[in-house]
């Protein structure tokens, strides 16, 4: 089983860190010295994705520019013979790598964002979606590498979940399970965004999700959901049967969030080779 195909819901509006998303996509926010939405991308690309697609909309412009090639910068780069950024800035996966941008019109909820690259998914296709926001670091194997290799050998459909806490249960999607085989669940329900009283688990499903391209037989985009929004949720609860999710080894980082967005710089800042060493003595002043 080849999953070739990544799926990068983009479209949202960012509200949550106006002013600066105003006039830059949140996606486009740096991590250090790379922005949020290429981490996720690199991540796909180590899991052996090659075609790299993105809900977008006519605002997120930055987005496409930033996977162009800027033939102009790379030659300015070569000329004075700084190859170390030129190789920065290369094409993320090289020639063989294919990024396609689809427009979502307006903001309908993570189903029908997903349901707009329907075209681009062949028939019983796998494909993964990620969420850029969660921003997760491991050592070892990724986080969707980890989700293709349990697709590969149940044969079924794959969510990414987290333990959470209750205060933060009625931000997710909770699933309930019938079986648990290590960090396999099989699952048995799914709630979107309940009650910490009424949650079926205190297991919540992030921003990694392998599909079969089935999935869109389950998407319905005349009845809302939750918020008024056509949910993903729904949709993976009509095929429950058919899905397994995945604790995963990692450390995620809400980078949708303020505080997330800031932990992310300084963890991911005390492991990087050019500040670690003058960032540690900076948070030791602190």
């Amino acid at each position: 089983m080849n999953i070739k195909k990544a799926v990068f819901p983009v479209a949202g509006f960012g509200t949550r860190f106006l002013p600066a998303t105003k006039a830059t996509p949140k996606e486009m926010l740096p991590i250090i010295d790379k922005p949020i939405i290429q981490y996720a991308v690199e991540e796909a690309l180590e899991a052996g994705i090659s075609e790299f697609i993105f809900v977008t909309h006519h605002a997120k412009r930055a987005i496409e520019d930033h996977f162009d090639e800027n033939l102009g910068l790379k030659q300015r780069l070569k000329d004075d013979g700084k190859d170390d950024l030129l190789k920065l800035i290369s094409k993320v996966g090289g020639k063989d790598s294919k990024f396609t941008f689809v427009r979502q019109d307006e903001p309908k909820g993570l189903g029908h964002a997903i349901s707009c690259a329907k075209h681009l998914i062949e028939q019983n296709e796998y494909f993964a979606v990620m969420l850029a926001d969660d921003l997760i670091i491991n050592e070892g194997k990724n986080v969707t590498s980890q989700l293709i290799d349990r697709v590969r050998e149940q044969d079924k459909q794959a969510l990414a979940l987290e333990t959470v806490l209750t205060k933060d249960i009625s931000k997710f999607g909770v699933i309930s399970f019938n079986e648990q085989h290590e960090d396999v669940f099989h699952l048995s329900g799914i709630v979107e965004k309940p009650d910490p009283s009424e949650a079926p688990s205190d297991l919540a499903v992030v921003g990694r999700y392998i599909f079969n391209q089935s999935i869109f037989n389950s998407i319905d985009e005349k009845t809302p959901g939750k918020n008024g929004e056509i949910q993903i949720t729904d949709a993976i609860e009509k095929q429950i049967s058919e899905f397994v999710g995945i604790r995963f080894k990692g450390q995620r980082y809400d980078c949708g969030s303020k505080i997330g967005y800031l932990k992310a710089n300084i963890e991911l800042g005390l492991k990087h080779p050019e500040i670690s060493d003058e960032l540690k003595n900076l948070l030791k002043e602190y």
